[in-house]
């Protein structure tokens, strides 16, 4: 080859190795982001359909249903069904086809039973309770069960739920308040209940869109918990208004807990808890006597991390051993604002990695994510870390796996 024809060969050749270079460098800059979990796991937009955000029913082909004590009320089939009026020892059934969706449009409804749900939802593709005037459903005794289930709510769901409306609803239980066997929704309305163990619990999920909440729980506030697959019990928070007094956890998810937005004041033992907690935006008041916030090893298919992106953060614990934010692996803070005012601030079995934000521990600012527990196990090793292979739409990898519903397992293991 000749010299002129390498030197013109030279400056493409060194192009795209330099090309190559940045190329990587850009992969490696955006796998130690996405490492640090930057990357929200799941999407609104994947969580919710079109007519779950819509607060007012359609009303032109209802069915209008006052309730009359002791007596039931059986709903068969697909449509709207407004219903009023005062009673007691009365259950609305919905017993549907499995592909039918039925709306309950609660206007002025009032049930107080002793001893079974005020609404139970059998079978459905999927049910709505939409509150249209202030409406008021109690179960003031010990549940009784129907056949092999044990029921234990007064609004009682083995099915998809969804909860909105433009006005409220007021549970009280001797058990809990809202239970729901599959994934709960929650796009708007205002909800008061009082329970004496948990006020709102779903087995797979629980999503909220919107929505004031005044929940006191003897137990948990919001709980999602599938016991027979725990990458499932998760619970996404995008907004809203939520009071919780609860006796122990304030919010509750086996596998994932990620609040996107929304204003929180939390009161229990310990105010959030789950074996990844995602905060990207909102304002989160926490008061508690254990710890405040608990990255717990709840389910074998993530491994444990709090994670904090954006938002506004602020926990106050009791004395004793506690924390302000736990996590049985590691931490990334990422944005936002952590206030902690407690003994220990952090504790930490893992690694912790101070990438943005602001970090204020007893009125200080501090440079660094303190340790109230120094020397934990080390880092992630070289397979460990944030796997992003899954996505939203449920594949391996990405704490998250699961997009609108039912994904893969994956994440942090």
């Amino acid at each position: 080859m000749k010299l002129t024809a390498f030197k013109k060969i030279l400056p493409k050749a060194s192009a795209l190795l330099l090309s190559l270079v940045l190329t990587f460098m850009l992969m490696i800059g955006a796998a130690s982001a996405d490492s640090a979990g930057t990357t929200p796991i799941y999407s609104k937009a994947d969580l919710f359909t079109e007519r779950d955000m819509i607060q007012e029913a359609d009303l032109s082909e209802a069915e209008m249903i006052s309730v009359t004590s002791g007596e039931d009320v059986r709903i068969t089939s697909a449509g709207v069904y407004v219903l009023s009026g005062t009673a007691s020892e009365t259950t609305i059934y919905v017993e549907a086809d499995s592909e039918d969706k039925v709306q309950l449009v609660l206007k002025g409804l009032n049930i107080t039973n002793e001893s079974f749900p005020c609404i139970y939802v059998l079978t459905a593709d999927k049910v709505f309770i939409t509150t249209s005037a202030d409406s008021s459903l109690s179960v003031t005794g010990t549940f009784r069960k129907d056949g092999s289930t044990k029921t234990d709510g007064v609004v009682f769901s083995k099915q998809d739920l969804v909860l909105n409306g433009t006005a409220a609803l007021s549970v009280s239980s001797s058990a809990n308040g809202i239970v729901c066997k599959d994934d709960l929704k929650i796009t708007g309305g205002t909800y008061r209940v009082q329970a004496a163990k948990k006020a709102i619990e779903a087995n797979d999920s629980i999503r909220i869109a919107d929505g004031v909440f005044e929940l006191t729980a003897g137990t948990d506030g919001l709980h999602a918990e599938n016991s027979d697959d725990d990458s499932l019990g998760w619970i996404w928070i995008g907004g809203g208004s939520i009071t919780i007094k609860a006796g122990d956890d304030g919010i509750h998810a086996v596998s994932v807990l990620q609040i996107d937005g929304g204003t929180f004041n939390i009161s229990s033992a310990e105010g959030l808890e789950a074996t990844v907690i995602q905060i990207n935006g909102g304002t989160v008041g926490i008061t508690s006597s254990d710890d405040g916030i608990n990255a717990a090893s709840k389910s074998s298919a993530y491994q444990a991390a709090a994670i904090f992106n954006g938002g506004e953060i602020s926990i106050s614990i009791g004395a004793g051993d506690t924390d302000g934010v736990d996590s049985n692996g590691d931490i990334y803070v990422n944005g936002g604002t952590i206030s902690v005012n407690g003994n220990s601030t952090f504790d930490y079995d893992g690694t912790a990695q101070y990438n943005g934000g602001t970090i204020i521990c007893n009125g200080q600012q501090v440079a660094s994510i303190p340790n109230q527990m120094m020397g934990g196990r080390g880092g992630w090793g070289n397979n460990g870390g944030w796997q992003n292979n899954g996505g939203m739409s449920g594949g391996q990898g990405g704490p998250g796996g699961q997009g609108g519903g039912r994904g893969g397992r994956g994440g942090w293991r």
